[in-house]
């Protein structure tokens, strides 16, 4: 929570900087150790080339990408919550909706390049 917070001061500060996002968000990648830098490094290439507009900032101190200040998807390191695997997930503003019942998050213990192609498309189809 404490990360939260330091992150929407600096937010306030520099309003919409997409640099300073961007900025923020490699220097999170950097800091995670190598299985999880990989995939988050992969993660900020589909999603930039996905959905261009969106804007990559730090929710929790891990990446999001962003449209209106409203996180669309994030990622979260396996290694920061102790867990077995990575996650990339998208808010309820992402347009994801199928019927009553969709995923919303995915587990990552490694991406193929089936699996790049699905989170692109995910991607896509959330900010439509």
């Amino acid at each position: 929570m404490r990360e939260r917070a330091k992150e929407m001061k600096a937010e306030a500060r520099r309003g919409k900087d997409k640099a300073a996002g961007e900025r923020d968000v490699l220097a999170k990648i950097a800091e995670m150790p190598k299985p999880d830098r990989v995939m988050a490094e992969r993660i900020h290439a589909i999603v930039k080339a996905s959905a261009p507009d969106l804007s990559p900032k730090t929710w929790y101190g891990m990446p999001a990408y962003a449209t209106d200040g409203k996180v669309v998807c994030y990622f979260q390191s396996a290694e920061k919550f102790k867990s077995r695997y990575a996650t990339f997930g998208f808010s309820d503003t992402a347009s994801l909706d199928e019927g009553a019942v969709w995923p919303v998050a995915f587990a990552l213990k490694k991406l193929t390049a089936a699996d790049e192609r699905r989170i692109g498309e995910l991607v896509k189809k959330a900010v439509r």
